[in-house]
């Protein structure tokens, strides 16, 4: 095991065990700036949980509470499910590639567990969707309190269909995941946190995906310190379509960094 590995296992160890409080909201419209400057219109919920409860802090806070499509930010739960159902046993099991060419040449090709969320594989987890069937998908979601909990509507439902998730719900969720308090196997968390990680630090792990539905962008996850986590879910408006795809993490890093809770770029 390399030391990136043992850092990881440690903080993923320290972090489980600090509970976490709802502090109140916090507004924060200095933050405005960050989405002007990248000339784009959405929100964002950051709880800092570093120091003793916490406080959440947010930039319009009316669309933080709208409810959106999800998009692939729906694979962190989906991938929850997918191992809870058996369809899935770990991150190594191949996902055989049905040969249809899409527009990802990353999708062209068998899938594991991790390459899927690193890569977005929508074709992975419609799959999922097709062998869990509605009546599952929906009991998973209201299970576990996830937006509206529907699973109708035009496929994948998740993207286009009815599914809808707040940004302040989705902060929620995130919350129960790093505690492992969401009702699946401990192992199971664990093991999709593990694949969710973007990047880390001699002291931080980044854990992130992103989404986006065509019109609406998100980058939803946390940054793990010694001294707590910091959660964010970004919510925007993608005018430009792939123009715009880069403003989603642009932005949520300027603001985490006019906060301390990520380094500098470098």
């Amino acid at each position: 095991m390399n030391r990136r590995d043992l850092l990881v296992g440690a903080l993923a160890t320290t972090f489980a065990d600090i509970t976490l409080a709802v502090p109140q909201m916090q507004q924060k419209t200095e933050w405005s700036r960050f989405f002007t400057e990248a000339d784009a219109q959405g929100s964002i919920v950051v709880l800092d949980a570093r120091s003793g409860p916490g406080s959440t802090l947010v930039f319009d806070a009316a669309r933080a509470e709208r409810r959106y499509s999800p998009a692939s930010t729906f694979k962190i739960p989906h991938s929850l499910f997918a191992l809870d159902a058996g369809i899935l046993r770990d991150e190594f099991q191949v996902i055989p590639w049905d040969g249809v060419q899409r527009s990802q040449p990353a999708w062209n090709q068998d899938q594991n567990l991790r390459s899927s969320m690193r890569n977005s594989t929508v074709w992975v987890y419609e799959r999922f969707a097709s062998q869990l069937g509605q009546t599952r998908e929906t009991a998973y979601m209201k299970k576990i309190g996830y937006g509206n909990a529907v699973a109708t509507g035009e496929k994948p439902f998740w993207v286009e269909g009815d599914l809808a998730i707040s940004s302040t719900e989705q902060i929620d969720f995130l919350q129960r995941l790093y505690r492992n308090q969401l009702p699946f196997k401990a192992e199971h968390q664990r093991l999709v946190k593990d694949v969710m990680i973007n990047e880390a630090g001699p002291d931080w792990i980044l854990r992130a995906k992103t989404g986006w539905t065509g019109k609406i962008g998100w980058w939803v996850g946390w940054v793990e310190w010694p001294k707590g986590p910091v959660f964010f879910a970004l919510n925007m408006d993608t005018p430009n379509r792939t123009g715009d795809l880069a403003k989603r993490q642009g932005i949520t890093r300027n603001v985490l960094r006019s906060i301390g809770a990520l380094p500098p770029p470098g």
